[in-house]
């Protein structure tokens, strides 16, 4: 039993085969994290005895013929989503000790399809970064190469998955935070249209952009992980009444007919050549699929940068602004008054990026400055969401890179925020704009590093990127079969 390199329809045939247990599976994985994470540095915590139990649960499941495809399939989530009796710290010194009293609605919907919670995973504080690094727990690793960040906020999920220490992963994406560390690791991430999955229960960095969705080892898994965590929330009010449509369906369909757009801004010269390489060899790959793909272009791509930061900072400054030290959390010592209660337990308790984004959100929602800067982006914002309407009458799909370069190293963008900040050139606008995009690798750059694709659907479009995304995992079954053993692990 390859650990490493098993997949959700993997576990499921082997339980109904009878060719393992669902808890030899599960001890099996928390082997492979013993050996694997003191150099990966993925999980926050973890919760074998709990996990034991369900997957006991599991297999009896199993043995009576019952259970879905998540039956007995362990899984982990980024720890900003609650888990009731378990720690959920968002990687922050303020919620260091915070336990939940009730459990995030796309964690119960997994669970109760019976996957196996492993544990926690590491992320950039509160979602905040882009490298795993803003954590208060340590740095979590690349699985390709250790010396390199996994990408970030899900980074934590992302190396996971890549390095066999969970078959899929929940992340968050707020700007690209499953897309990005997805593209650094090797291994898929989907983004869903924003309300398709519940955010109830996920720690709200910025509510109008937050979406939680799956990473995994290949597009057919991440399907069957939407399946299972989509659909409305009555305490979610804005989760969606769309049904619940069966993402697997019609996946095999292929490439041919799909009209691609490919816009000129996302191949520019800020593209490493690495990447813009294999990026060619995919446009390439699906022409001969029978896609038809043409350039195309997104006149606003330059203004998205700067309209994300500001919105997600503002909205950022109003959910962060719970945290004082009076209600839970953190809460700081030594205090003169009320006020200085406030200004040390949030002066300790966050981080220097999430610091820098309350003050920015704050300025930005001041009265001398509202009008000039957050108003301004909102107006960005309908701009951005009515040119990716106009652009998807005619295409089915936009493609480009999902990130700029290949995983960067530990510490090299630390002194240049900015510069961190423009790695998400390509996601951002899919969240400003609330549609759905994934993540597949599509090769390797001259660094041996994994180069990531991204396919940008109309909103509730995921079955059409599931389609297209399969069908180049077909021709290029670059994961599992050639690569799944190439992280030294």
């Amino acid at each position: 039993m390859e650990i490493a390199r098993l997949t959700i329809k993997d576990i499921s045939r082997m339980l109904r085969n009878r060719e393992a247990s669902a808890v030899e599976i599960t001890n099996g994985f928390y082997e492979r994290i013993e050996s694997t994470d003191a150099k990966i540095g993925a999980y926050i915590s973890l919760c074998r005895e709990k996990a034991l139990e369900d997957a006991a649960n599991a297999q009896k499941k199993a043995d009576a013929g019952e259970g879905g495809l998540l039956n007995g399939v362990p899984a982990a989530v980024k720890d900003n989503m609650c888990t009731e009796g378990m720690a959920t710290t968002c990687a922050s010194r303020m919620l260091e000790n915070f336990i939940p009293p009730y459990t995030a609605t796309a964690v119960e919907k997994i669970k109760a399809e019976g996957a196996v919670l492993l544990g926690k995973l590491n992320l950039d504080e509160f979602a905040m970064g882009s490298s795993t690094g803003n954590s208060y727990f340590g740095q979590t690793k690349n699985p390709w190469d250790e010396r390199r960040v996994p990408g970030g906020s899900s980074g934590g999920s992302a190396a996971a998955v890549a390095s066999g220490q969970a078959v899929f992963a929940l992340g968050s994406d707020t700007g690209g935070s499953i897309r990005q560390p997805a593209a650094f690791c090797g291994v898929v991430g989907l983004k869903p249209t924003y309300g398709t999955v519940s955010r109830h229960g996920l720690v709200a960095f910025a509510s109008s952009l937050d979406q939680i969705g799956p990473l995994t080892k290949t597009v057919e898994d991440s399907a069957i992980v939407l399946n299972a965590i989509s659909g409305r929330d009555q305490r979610d009010s804005t989760s969606m009444e769309t049904g619940i449509p069966d993402y697997t369906e019609g996946i095999d369909g292929g490439a041919r007919g799909l009209m691609i757009g490919v816009p000129s801004q996302y191949l520019s010269d800020g593209v490493s050549p690495g990447v813009r390489k294999q990026i060619g060899e995919a446009i390439k790959a699906y022409e001969k699929m029978g896609a038809v793909c043409e350039e195309t272009s997104i006149e606003l791509a330059d203004y998205a940068i700067a309209a994300y930061y500001i919105i997600s900072s503002a909205e950022a400054s109003s959910n962060l602004a719970r945290y004082d030290g009076i209600k839970y959390g953190y809460r700081s010592s030594g205090y003169a008054n009320l006020t200085d209660l406030y200004n040390k337990t949030r002066s300790e308790g966050f981080g220097s990026e999430a610091k820098r984004r309350i003050m920015l959100g704050t300025y930005v929602l001041s009265s001398g400055y509202y009008d000039a800067y957050y108003k301004k982006a909102l107006r960005v914002r309908r701009l951005i969401k009515n040119e990716f309407d106009a652009l998807f009458k005619k295409y089915d799909l936009i493609l480009g890179p999902t990130a700029p370069t290949t995983a960067f190293r530990i510490g090299e963008k630390e002194g240049n925020p900015l510069e961190m900040y423009m790695g998400d050139v390509f996601t951002v606008s899919v969240n400003i704009a609330g549609l759905p995009a994934i993540s597949i690798p599509c090769g390797l750059d001259e660094n041996n590093l994994p180069v990531g694709m991204q396919l940008i659907g109309k909103a509730f479009g995921e079955r059409t990127i599931l389609r297209a995304a399969k069908a180049f995992e077909m021709e290029f079954p670059f994961l599992i079969s050639e690569e799944g053993g190439r992280h030294g692990l």
